[in-house]
């Protein structure tokens, strides 16, 4: 039977399993010291004055999107090449999503497009840039258009953990940051989870009173909001989680160097693109191929697992079909998610699997 090669891998040691057993055992589960401890952290890590732990990255982008004020007939600019999450809750706070192209290197936000469809809007409000796969976006272009417009800037970081632009870290970028800790992303919570980021005070109060049914520090129900809590032993996990994550970011740094390496003289493979101004941390190693489906199909067969980060894009996913007067041309998404396929990546990923997996898509092309 062959060996497979898996697609992504979730780290578990005992440090985290006694930390998630004392949380268990204290029988403290909800709004606890270690929800607290876990936000410390993190804004830390991000270097802002504020993190609120939430139930996921879906909610850390709702949540801080509601206290930013977004709102029925506000525009928000946001990409399509990007995971559903980053614009529902656009749709679902019944503001417009105002999609955005993306640039043809980096995948992420094109500042020149961003520039023009804000122009173009009626009540543009927000701009959602998304740092995908690990890449942030090129946040000065942005900042730029976002002057130019007075926009709020809430940075879709949920696939970005520790990267950074110009030394700065992804979360302190704009005027709030979002992260998931899904099980597959740079660092996780033993679950479903989230986390955003912020220096605004007075938005970091308000989704902390939005993630906990509208209550202030008093227990006074301020506002209408329902539970988008993260529970305590999901923080427990967290914390030991993000003590790993510089590690990690490099050893995913230095699997990426190595695929880079073995496929750089295979001419149907168009590899990732680094910014020279950036860190990119590869939650996903993505590269563009002809006949996607077909090079699929034959590394399945040799157990190796991949992935399509994203085909449909969002503006043409049914449900956006629907909630949509128009659907927009976006010319380089359109024609990125008939292309790219995600390889294998996570810390743990060996050189001769990498090897492997470079030697089998060399063959298939060949």
């Amino acid at each position: 039977m062959t060996e497979q090669v898996p697609f992504t891998d979730v780290y578990v040691d005992d440090a985290i399993v006694e930390r998630v057993v004392e949380t268990i055992e204290s029988r403290r589960y909800v709004k606890g010291p270690r929800v607290e401890e876990l936000e410390a952290q993190f804004a830390d890590t991000c270097g802002v004055d504020h993190a609120v732990g939430v139930s996921s990255g879906t909610a850390a982008l709702y949540l801080t999107m509601k206290a930013a004020g977004i709102g029925p007939g506000d525009d928000v600019l946001v990409p399509a090449h990007t995971f559903f999450a980053t614009v529902s809750p656009v749709v679902e706070l019944g503001a417009n999503p105002v999609f955005v192209d993306v640039d043809p290197q980096t995948y992420t936000m094109s500042g020149t497009d961003l520039a023009e469809k804000a122009e173009d809007a009626e009540n543009p409000e927000a701009a959602v840039p998304v740092h995908l796969y690990g890449q942030p976006a090129a946040m000065d272009a942005i900042h730029g258009v976002a002057d130019a417009h007075d926009l709020t800037v809430i940075e879709d970081s949920c696939q970005a953990h520790g990267a950074t632009y110009r030394g700065d870290p992804t979360g302190s970028l704009g005027d709030a940051g979002c992260f998931s800790f899904y099980p597959s992303k740079n660092m996780t919570v033993a679950g479903d989870g989230g986390i955003l980021v912020t220096d605004d005070a007075d938005l970091a109060r308000a989704a902390r009173e939005l993630r906990n049914h509208g209550r202030d520090g008093d227990g006074n129900h301020v506002r209408i909001g329902l539970n988008h809590r993260m529970n305590e032993t999901s923080a427990a996990a967290g914390i030991e989680q993000l003590s790993h994550l510089a590690d990690w970011n490099a050893e995913r740094a230095a699997a990426a160097e190595r695929y880079d390496e073995r496929l750089a003289d295979v001419d149907a493979v168009e590899l990732p693109v680094r910014m020279d101004d950036a860190t990119h941390v590869y939650h996903l190693y993505v590269v563009q191929v002809p006949d996607r489906e077909g090079l699929r199909a034959h590394l399945d067969e040799q157990g190796i697992q991949t992935g399509v980060h994203y085909d449909p894009p969002v503006h043409r996913t049914p449900a956006m079909r629907e909630a949509l007067d128009e659907i927009p041309s976006l010319p380089v998404t359109e024609e990125l998610s008939e292309r790219i396929v995600s390889l294998p990546m996570h810390p743990r990923i060996t050189g001769e699997e990498i090897d492997r997996v470079a030697a089998e898509i060399r063959g298939y092309y060949e």
